[in-house]
C-alpha cells in the first residue's frame, strides 16, 4: 500500500504546476516546503526523471534504464556530480551545476533508494589505504582511459572526464556502479580494503607534488616532451642567429 501511495504521488506531482524553472529545466513542485521528504522526493523524480525512467523507476526501453534496484548508491553519484537530469537521453552525462538543493537531494536519493533493494552510499575510507596498492589498482583497472593521473581523455565514443573534483565518496560509488561505459567492479573484483587504497591514490593525483617545480598540467610525458623539444628549439635558434651575426661581422 505505502508503494502503491508514493506512485500515486509520483503520478499527481507531474501533473502539478510547478515554480518558475531554472535554465536546465529543473521542475519543482508549487507546494514543495509543505511536502514530505518523501513525497518530495517522488515529486522531483515525476517532474525530472520519469520521462526517462518510467514510473516508479521501471525504465524506458531505448531510453534509460530501471532503477528499481539503482538505490541510494547510483542516485547520490549521478545527483550530485550534475551528471543528472540530462537535457536529452543520449547525450553523455558529464560533471555539471548541481540543479538541487540539499533538502532536494536527500528527498530525491531516498525515493529512488525506496524502489527497490539497492545499494546504499558508500563510506571509503582512504586513511586506511595504502598508496602503493592504489597505484597498482588504478594503474591495471583505472588509468588505460583515465590516464595515470587522472586528468581523463578520450576514448571510442565518450569523453573521459578528470578525477580532479571527485569527492571520495564520489570515487567509490564510480567504481561500484559503472557510470556510462565505464566497467563496474562489485566486492570480489576489488575489495572494500582495496578500494580505500584505490581512493587514497586518486586523491593524490588531485594534489600531486610537482616535485620538477613546474606539473605542465599534470598529464603525463607528452606534454613534458613536447616541452623540452620547444625550449630546445628555442635555444638553437637563439643560437644560429649568434653565430650568423658574427659570421655576418
Amino acid at each position: 500500500m505505502r508503494r502503491l501511495a508514493v506512485v500515486l504521488v509520483a503520478l499527481a506531482a507531474a501533473a502539478a504546476p510547478a515554480q518558475a524553472q531554472p535554465p536546465a529545466g529543473v521542475a519543482r513542485p508549487a507546494n514543495e516546503t509543505a511536502l514530505s521528504p518523501i513525497d518530495l522526493g517522488a515529486a522531483l523524480y515525476a517532474g525530472n526523471c520519469s520521462t526517462c525512467h518510467g514510473v516508479a523507476g521501471r525504465g524506458t526501453p531505448d531510453r534509460a534504464p530501471s532503477l528499481r534496484d539503482a538505490g541510494a548508491q547510483a542516485a547520490d553519484f549521478y545527483l550530485r556530480t550534475g551528471y543528472m537530469p540530462l537535457n536529452h537521453p543520449d547525450e553523455q552525462p558529464k560533471r555539471g551545476r548541481v540543479e538541487f538543493s540539499e533538502r532536494e537531494l536527500r528527498a530525491l536519493i531516498a525515493y529512488v533508494a525506496s524502489l527497490g533493494n539497492g545499494p546504499p552510499i558508500p563510506t571509503p575510507h582512504p586513511q586506511r589505504g595504502s598508496l602503493n596498492e592504489g597505484l597498482r589498482l588504478f594503474t591495471s583497472h583505472c588509468a588505460g582511459c583515465h590516464q595515470i593521473a587522472g586528468q581523463g581523455g578520450v576514448v571510442t565514443g565518450a569523453r573521459v572526464p578528470p578525477l580532479d573534483q571527485a569527492t571520495a565518496t564520489q570515487i567509490a560509488e564510480a567504481v561500484r556502479t559503472g557510470p556510462y561505459l565505464m566497467p563496474r567492479f562489485s566486492d570480489r573484483e576489488i575489495t572494500p580494503s582495496q578500494l580505500d587504497s584505490l581512493v587514497r591514490y586518486v586523491q593524490l593525483t588531485q594534489h600531486p607534488q610537482d616535485r620538477g617545480g613546474w606539473g605542465i598540467g599534470n598529464l603525463g610525458p607528452f606534454p613534458e616532451g613536447m616541452i623540452t623539444w620547444l625550449l630546445a628549439a628555442v635555444v638553437l635558434i637563439a643560437t644560429c642567429m649568434v653565430i650568423g651575426r658574427r659570421l655576418g661581422s
